[in-house]
């Protein structure tokens, strides 16, 4: 079967699993399991995978680096320190809909899976007097957390295909750092401004309060930041500096005497049903990998009559899709670019863009998967405004390049 064809089937079976609100990781994984089935039907290639997925150092980052944003969260939410710190921001910014766009935003230079499922609360919490649906939440919280996708020196894609492609940081970022405006401006037409000037907020508080407040507010905000100087210059996984984070957050509390159970924060984490989702669709793109469907793509592109740009632009994208990480389009399709145009800022850049958006647009990004359900959300009515604002950026984005290629 066509390969393109192949793949088409196993997004329209997922599109219809997900309809009937299926889990997303069940969901992913019948995908997987009919990609499978017709392309090897050899139980050694679901065996293969499955030994990869539960072996690799990557899988168990994920989960316990989730796991541990999740503890944070209850640490933060218990102990009145995540309502402070929305309070003050409220105060500095004086609007809600700026505290909405910017936390994400800012907890989004985190390069953790995790830093998701924490700023989902933040968007909560700053949320709760607004008359907003929780798709409308999920989506500013999916949105808004990963415009420094082009512009961040630490994101693993972004130091990946830099070093694949044969570009200079400076010079990579400089040239994709005005996405990262371009995001936050669509996302704040399509997601910030439709709120109303009616739910600005102006926050007035005693003394007392104030202090109070700006203690909360840098007690939320120093996990991200020690957790941030951890993994960057210390080199430090997400999971083992989230970890240490988490245990010395629990000591300052108690030092500031702020109660929090100890037995709430380790067993609330644990939320079975996010870690299976995250597994299966691990699990999925692991498939793709060992069945060769992910190569068969780009190979497939490559022997098209299509101009260059296009084709990195269309490979980018679906294997964006169909990984749903930085890492995923970046490993696959920026070797592609180096063999054909080694130091090409213009077609890297191609790349990196058309990727973000296909891993924007797919129920295998696990900041999606996360986001959709804290929010307890659908998952089409979260996605609709992804869609527009990437219209927006990739519109603008062509039309840029084209004319200054």
């Amino acid at each position: 079967m066509n390969i393109f064809l192949l793949v088409a089937l196993a997004m329209l079976l997922i599109i219809i699993m997900l309809r009937k609100h299926i889990p997303i990781g069940p969901c992913m994984l019948a995908g997987g399991l009919l990609i499978w089935a017709v392309k090897a039907p050899s139980l050694h290639y679901l065996t293969q995978a499955g030994v990869e997925t539960m072996t690799m150092s990557r899988t168990y980052d994920i989960l316990l680096a989730l796991y541990f944003v999740m503890c944070l969260e209850i640490e933060l939410r218990t102990s009145g320190a995540l309502a402070g710190m929305v309070h003050a921001l409220q105060r500095i910014f004086s609007s809600t809909k700026v505290t909405l766009a910017v936390m994400p935003a800012f907890l989004g230079l985190l390069p953790s899976l995790g830093g998701a499922r924490f700023s989902a609360p933040i968007v909560e919490e700053a949320s709760r007097d607004l008359d907003i649906t929780q798709e409308h939440k999920a989506a500013i919280n999916f949105w808004f957390r990963h415009i420094f996708e082009f512009s961040s020196p630490i994101i693993p894609g972004m130091i990946m295909a830099c070093n694949i492609a044969g570009v200079a940081y400076s010079d990579f970022i400089m040239h994709l750092c005005w996405l990262t405006a371009l995001a936050f401006a669509a996302g704040w037409l399509v997601l910030i401004r439709p709120i109303g000037d009616d739910t600005l907020k102006t926050v007035a508080a005693a003394p007392a309060e104030h202090e109070q407040n700006m203690q909360d507010l840098w007690l939320a905000l120093s996990p991200v930041v020690l957790t941030f100087i951890l993994v960057v210059f210390f080199d430090f996984n997400a999971s083992l500096g989230m970890g240490v984070v988490t245990a010395g957050l629990l000591f300052v509390l108690r030092f500031t005497k702020r109660f929090v159970s100890l037995k709430e924060v380790i067993v609330g984490a644990l939320d079975i049903k996010m870690f299976l989702n995250v597994l299966c669709i691990l699990y999925f793109i692991q498939i793709l990998t060992v069945t060769n469907v992910l190569n068969e793509i780009v190979v497939a592109f490559q022997n098209s009559p299509l101009p260059v740009p296009v084709i990195i632009a269309c490979v980018t994208f679906i294997i964006g899709v169909l990984t749903g990480m930085s890492q995923g389009h970046v490993a696959i399709v920026m070797p592609i670019v180096a063999a054909m145009d080694t130091g090409n800022l213009n077609l890297a850049g191609v790349a990196m863009a058309f990727g973000v958006a296909g891993q924007m647009l797919t129920p295998t990004h696990m900041c999606l998967v996360i986001t959709v359900d804290y929010f307890k959300a659908n998952f089409f009515k979260t996605l609709k405004p992804v869609v527009m604002g990437e219209i927006i950026i990739l519109t603008i984005f062509s039309i840029y390049t084209y004319f200054t290629w």
